[in-house]
């Protein structure tokens, strides 16, 4: 074999070396994925229980269904920025929930309603009363980021995060918030549904870089056999 060619080929074993690795590498994301579905499902199945019920260890408690009784404050509501649903952009109207007997509240997504700029909105036309009891399930707060303000509205955030939040509610907050779910009433903001629970693309990613290493080796062998039918 000449020098090119045996160099085309070392480079080609390499390459498909790295494609398996990549291909086992998004196999074992999926394997993972799987195990947090299962987790999460079961979590889900779980019976509602009351809010005061519901576990310190925010893993735990995570997509569990439950209910709270209190009453809003939505002197200190946030205005989620930046949300769309079934292609509309709009915001999702985040209000504290002051609980009975605790001098903490809950955060409770209350869900979305359209916005022509995803950010405006009057707040006052989704009010629901002072006092409510909410079906939700548990989310955690994302990861804290650089500045997630969404304008120079105070109340305005671009996403729920536990030292966004914080500073602008004046009293404790509870470790994780609420997501209401329920009927789509137009009376109401649109409320979420259970999180729907998928595999994600890791194993079609996988089928792509076996498929990627196998292309490597074929053409590899077919430079050998070209090499040793030349006279």
């Amino acid at each position: 074999m000449s020098r090119r060619s045996i160099v085309f080929c070392a480079l080609a074993v390499l390459a498909a070396i790295l494609f398996v690795r990549l291909g086992l590498w998004q196999l074992a994301r999926l394997h993972e994925k799987v195990q947090r579905n299962t987790a999460i499902a079961a979590q889900q199945g779980q019976p509602s229980v009351q809010f005061a019920s519901l576990p310190r260890d925010t893993a735990t408690a995570h997509y569990r269904r439950a209910t709270a009784a209190g009453a809003f404050d939505y002197d200190h509501e946030l205005v989620l920025a930046s949300r769309t649903h079934q292609g509309s952009p709009g915001v999702e109207l985040v209000t504290p929930m002051r609980l009975a007997g605790t001098d903490t509240a809950v955060l409770v997504d209350r869900g979305w309603v359209y916005s022509p700029d995803g950010s405006s909105v009057d707040r006052a036309r989704w009010r629901e009363g002072d006092s409510a009891t909410v079906t939700a399930y548990v989310q955690q707060y994302a990861p804290d980021a650089g500045n997630t303000a969404a304008g120079s509205d105070p109340r305005l955030v671009r996403r729920v995060s536990w030292r966004e939040v914080s500073s602008r509610i004046p009293y404790p907050l509870a470790p994780y918030y609420l997501v209401q779910i329920g009927d789509t009433a137009s009376s109401h903001p649109v409320r979420r549904e259970m999180p729907a629970l998928d595999d994600g693309p890791h194993r079609s990613y996988a089928i792509q870089w076996f498929f990627f290493a196998a292309i490597a080796l074929v053409g590899a062998l077919a430079v050998i056999w070209k090499e040793r039918r030349m006279p």
